[in-house]
């Protein structure tokens, strides 16, 4: 039997007029003591839980669907389908709206809330299907409305892989992304030469610019483009391109339709996009719209040479909110919200006065306010922003919302912990006691037992204050030791924080008999952007401090944590830390793991692929100013090495190129350092296929097992 106990953690809301607000943690989940039957929880249980993502509300506000995923450990991969809860009936109540068989996600409604659009590979290709949102039972499937009865109907029949949608308030036309060549005239002509060169013999690549290769893909050519459709029922007529080959949109890596969006009228789009020029070294993403119809797209936000995006209409269409940053070249500057009149071209920035960055935001239905998370105090709560004062409420408490949709008179949002994985829950415009909607883990999380979670601070680098989290094994007792795990974030610009993390787990570590110490150094997110600028040209400084400061701190207020048994473990920006501990700390821990970590600044810079983060963090490129990249740089430390450490890398990790890790590998081995080096042929930065995060994890825990236990 799982009990629910609330853990009180006291945080400071910096709201627009200066109120202070306190809150509470939602409950970490831990055992009864007369569960005899539940176990800690493993990352066996991890890869097998469900996740929910991308909420999407319907018309009559009562409604949300939303994507589950859940994993699929025969073939190793996820299988993602769209639910839908309704939260007027008492429980609440979940349907599958989509065949088990096939992916389908994306979820969005028709302005009428009789349809739910969504994406599907069930045809063979990824294209835009419809179901009937209502009832229940099994779905029909029509390849288009010739069928009478069908309540499945598949929307789009393109020759290529549609990436992203949205479909037109008036119902009349559908947005869609595709990977095109933009020298082609037509969807079919970018087909026939991928087909071409997939019989090719010769299989050389030439390339006249950066981005050759880009996260964990290297490019063929194509450009990601905004092609409008008319929708009849079904799509309909020749795709028109409307964002007019000035770059991807939306933009690669990770963007998604929150990159463009329809007018309330149906009749223009706006969209962000970054020019192809000058690329890898820039972030200056600007807005445009255009005509739903086609023409020539207008730069809405020319004139600043930073970063814009995520443009929303207002409800009654006069306005377009963005997200807009300041400086040019700083992917981690901070997003705040610019109003900007349509008719007048007056921008008014509406949280520029507020410390906080912009994750998500979204307008509510009366246009009177909008809401959006941040990072905040070690958590990312959900605020109601006033359009006119700017004014920002918290409206959830502690724990991460990783996404949200609005409805009439409540938010549909997802919400997780270190205590657990996300959730569906609802709250009002003004907060107040939240409902929660889905119990999707509920049967595998009673089985479980799982440790207590605590927010600690302590007197950081030059005496500011610092915040971090630590996390019981769930079998805690008092009187004993436990060895600790000492895991530090990557982003840099980032933070572990009080969220449920699927690659970096903490109570995978604990489940297996660890304490887990995880600090929110200087450069970390969400306690002002001067925080976070404070990393920039100071890698191996202020943060390398905090860490020492805040392992010390946990040791201190929690004697429960075995000092003299600690293995420390990072990834990125981590990986880079576990490469500068080596030679900085070099008898402090008993191991360390490094994963994807850089090893040689200069070395790193010429074989990266974004280069604008580089270029920031080190005032400029390494020809230009090499004393940057040599000030805190693991390389020429190696001769102080001497902790056991494990190396892991994955082979499609262009971001730190692997390269980087062989070099760790390489420096340990020559020296007679203890060391193993797991490596992922077919993995990126991150360890996605579900076998190989258990074996990830396996590898982990052997060799921290190994050093730490006496």
């Amino acid at each position: 039997m799982v009990a629910e106990r609330f853990s009180i953690v006291l945080a400071v809301l910096v709201l627009g007029g200066g109120a202070l607000k306190a809150y509470a943690a939602p409950a970490t989940r831990t055992a009864d003591a007369s569960a005899d039957h539940a176990q800690p929880f493993s990352v066996q249980d991890l890869v097998r839980l469900e996740r929910i993502s991308e909420v999407a509300v319907s018309p009559d506000g009562r409604r949300a669907a939303y994507t589950l995923r859940s994993t699929d450990m025969e073939a190793n991969k996820a299988r993602t389908g769209v639910w839908l809860v309704d939260s007027g009936k008492r429980p609440p109540a979940t349907l599958r709206l989509t065949d088990i068989a096939a992916n389908a996600s994306s979820a969005e409604w028709s302005a009428d809330g009789r349809f739910i659009y969504f994406l599907s590979n069930r045809s063979g290709s990824t294209q835009v299907w419809r179901v009937a949102a209502g009832g229940g039972g099994p779905r029909r499937e029509a390849r288009n409305m010739d069928a009478p009865g069908a309540d499945v109907v598949q929307i789009t029949d393109l020759p290529l892989d549609v990436g992203s949608f949205r479909v037109s308030p008036k119902g009349n036309r559908i947005l869609v992304s595709v990977e095109v060549f933009l020298d082609c005239a037509d969807l079919a002509c970018t087909k026939q030469r991928l087909d071409a060169a997939a019989h090719s013999k010769a299989g050389g690549l030439l390339y006249s610019q950066l981005f050759v290769r880009h996260w964990d893909t290297w490019s063929d050519g194509r450009r990601s483009q905004l092609f409008a459709v008319a929708l009849d029922d079904v799509a309909r007529g020749a795709p028109v391109n409307v964002s007019g080959g000035i770059g991807d949109v939306p933009g690669k890596p990770f963007g998604g339709r929150e990159d463009y969006a329809f007018s309330p009228d149906g009749t223009q789009v706006a969209f962000s996009v970054r020019a192809m020029a000058g690329e890898p070294w820039s972030t200056n993403f600007d807005i445009y719209e255009v005509a739903a119809e086609g023409g020539t797209p207008v730069n809405l936000t020319a004139d600043n040479p930073a970063w814009d995006a995520q443009p929303a209409f207002s409800p009654d269409g006069t306005q377009l909110a963005y997200a807009a940053m300041d400086r040019p070249g700083f992917e981690a500057d901070r997003f705040h919200l610019v109003l900007l009149n349509l008719k007048s071209g007056v921008r008014r920035p509406l949280t520029q006065n507020w410390d906080r960055s912009i994750v998500g935001f979204s307008w509510a239905r009366d246009g009177k306010s909008l809401f959006a998370t941040t990072d905040h105090l070690g958590q990312r709560p959900l605020w109601a922003i006033d359009a006119k004062s700017g004014r920002a409420s918290a409206i959830t408490g502690s724990g991460e919302v990783e996404g949200f949709g609005v409805g009439t008179r409540q938010v549909f949002y997802a919400l997780s912990n270190l205590g657990g994985p996300a959730d569906l829950y609802s709250v009002g415009f003004a907060g107040g006691k939240p409902a929660q909607l889905t119990h999707v883990n509920q049967a595998a999380l009673a089985q479980r037992k799982f440790g207590e979670y605590e927010q600690f601070s302590f007197a950081g680098w030059n005496g500011e204050n610092v915040f971090g989290y630590v996390v019981k094994p769930p079998d805690f007792k008092r009187d004993q030791k436990y060895p600790v795990a000492f895991v530090v974030h990557g982003g840099p610009q980032g933070s572990f924080a009080n969220s449920w993390n699927w690659r970096w787990n903490a109570q995978a570590f604990a489940g297996a008999g660890y304490g887990v110490v995880m600090i929110d150094f200087h450069g970390s997110t969400g306690y002002g952007q001067a925080f976070t600028d404070s990393i920039s040209g100071d890698w191996g400084g202020k943060p390398f401090e905090d860490l020492k400061l805040g392992l010390a701190a946990a040791l201190a207020q929690h004697p429960w944590l075995d000092g003299e048994h600690v293995c420390a473990l990072g990834a990125s920006y981590g990986g880079y830390m576990m490469n500068w501990v080596a030679g900085q700390w070099p008898d402090r821990f008993k191991c360390i793991v490094s994963h994807d970590g850089i090893f040689d600044n200069r070395t790193m810079y010429y074989s990266t692929e974004e280069l604008w983060f580089p270029e920031w963090e080190n005032g400029g490129p390494e020809y230009r100013n090499p004393s940057a990249y040599a000030k805190h740089n693991p390389v020429d430390y190696v001769t102080k090495w001497k902790t056991p450490t494990l190396v892991i890398h994955g082979q499609q990790d262009y971001r730190v190129p692997d390269s980087q890790g062989l070099a760790v590998f390489t420096a340990l081995q020559r020296q007679g350092i203890p060391s193993e080096l797991l490596y992922f042929p077919t993995e990126n930065h991150w360890v996605l296929k579900p076998a190989d995060s258990i074996q990830w994890y396996d590898t982990v825990l052997a060799w921290m097992n190994r050093w730490t236990h006496p």
